[in-house]
């Protein structure tokens, strides 16, 4: 009897220990990541050099396991899906923080700022990773909502099977701004 109560105990954990993982998204893109940069007090270690894209050694982008080319009809293509798997504003709002000073930016105002995923939820990004979200300035040459309007067209591309989810992964992860050019929308 205790052996068999044991067994389901054990069953249940690793069952549960799985759903987490699969919420959190922790698996990673297939680039190599590199550490997290140090926290706060330290000077910047990501550069602002490639704006408004992120500094690919600190925000190299990276998947949930639960996003695949097979899964997409019960996932991304599902109305009001990334709701479900959306980090709370807790969570991002403190990363945010930090990473604003990782980036060095003079401008340390947090609302000036998108948390923003580099691989997008509605392409399969991973919600809860550091290493796919990055504070996205809200203002310059390619202000945030420029970069939603992309993930959208990506989006609509892929669950209509016009562009393959790995196509608009790589495109967006590489160069959001050259996305859809890249492949041809």
């Amino acid at each position: 009897m205790i052996r068999q109560r044991l067994t389901v105990v054990a069953a249940a954990t690793a069952l549960g220990l799985a759903v987490a993982g699969l919420a959190g998204g922790t698996a990673q893109a297939a680039t190599a990541k590199p550490k997290l940069p140090a926290k706060s007090g330290a000077a910047a270690s990501c550069s602002r050099a490639r704006l408004p894209l992120p500094d690919p050694t600190c925000t190299p982008g990276a998947y949930n396991p639960a996003v695949t080319q097979a899964t997409i009809g019960s996932t991304i293509c599902v109305s009001g899906w990334t709701a479900t798997v959306r980090p709370p504003a807790s969570y991002t709002n403190a990363l945010k923080t930090q990473q604003i000073a990782q980036y060095g930016f003079s401008d340390t105002n947090p609302a000036d700022y998108e948390e923003d995923h580099l691989v997008p939820l509605e392409l399969g990004g991973a919600p809860r990773d550091p290493h796919n979200l990055w504070p996205e300035p809200r203002y310059g040459s390619q202000p945030a909502q420029s970069k939603d309007q992309v993930e959208n067209k990506l989006k609509t591309a892929v669950c209509g099977g016009r562009v393959s989810l790995a196509a608009a992964r790589g495109a967006i992860a590489s160069d959001w701004t050259t996305a859809l050019s890249r492949l041809g929308l």
